[in-house]
């Protein structure tokens, strides 16, 4: 497998890479696991995203399309690449913030 496509919801906080966010981090934290119990409850994650993504992509309702190893920092690769097709990933923290990850195909 040389590809996933996935979406995501994106977290920022003060001080996270390329963060505008003034939210602390552990008000992230907070949201985020608010967020993930909303989708285990069966939330639309394109809804979610579009309504709490910091990331441009939410606006897409969090898709980043399809995307190859070594284009995203690890912890996020690692994670779109493990999930099955349709899986959402708990919470994942890398240097952007904390994410919620859906597989797509």
């Amino acid at each position: 497998m040389s590809t996933v496509k996935a979406s995501h919801i994106l977290l920022m906080y003060q001080g996270s890479m390329r963060s505008t966010a003034t939210r602390s981090m552990t008000e992230a934290q907070a949201l985020i696991q608010q967020l993930a119990a909303q989708l285990d409850s069966g939330t639309d994650f394109a809804e979610l995203a579009r309504q709490h993504s910091d990331c441009p992509s939410g606006k897409k309702g969090g898709d980043l399309g399809t995307f190859g190893r070594g284009q995203m920092v690890k912890a996020f690769e690692d994670t779109a690449f493990g999930l099955a097709v349709g899986a959402t990933s708990g919470v994942i923290e890398t240097p952007f913030g904390y994410h919620l990850i859906r597989r797509t195909a």
